[in-house]
């Protein structure tokens, strides 16, 4: 009777242990795949910005003096409570510095 006890016993933990893994494992690829989606959202929030800045200066001749002018004038849409916009310009017929950061 005792042996049975021990092999239910170990068995027991075995399947634990797998199924702790399992949940791991889950875990880990959604802390993946969110991390992926954050990345993507940065890349497409700065890839927005700079096709605006692209747009404009076909349209005007000339680059946005700032980030505001863009999401004024060209209803650029960038979610602000999330994200940190950096836009630099240095002379009007030269691309601007874009950086999106996360908050």
């Amino acid at each position: 009777m005792q042996k049975k006890s021990v092999y239910r016993t170990i068995g027991l933990l075995i399947v634990l242990c797998i199924f702790s893994l399992v949940v791991y494992s889950a875990v880990a690829a959604a802390r993946g795949v969110e991390e992926a989606r954050a990345s993507e959202e940065l890349r497409f929030a700065e890839e927005a910005i700079r096709r605006a800045a692209i747009t404009c200066y076909c349209i005007e001749g000339r680059f946005p003096e700032s980030y505001g002018y863009l999401r004024d004038k060209y209803g650029l849409l960038v979610d602000e409570e999330r994200f940190t916009v950096h836009y630099s310009i240095f002379a009007q017929n030269i691309m601007p510095e874009i950086t999106v950061i996360k908050k």
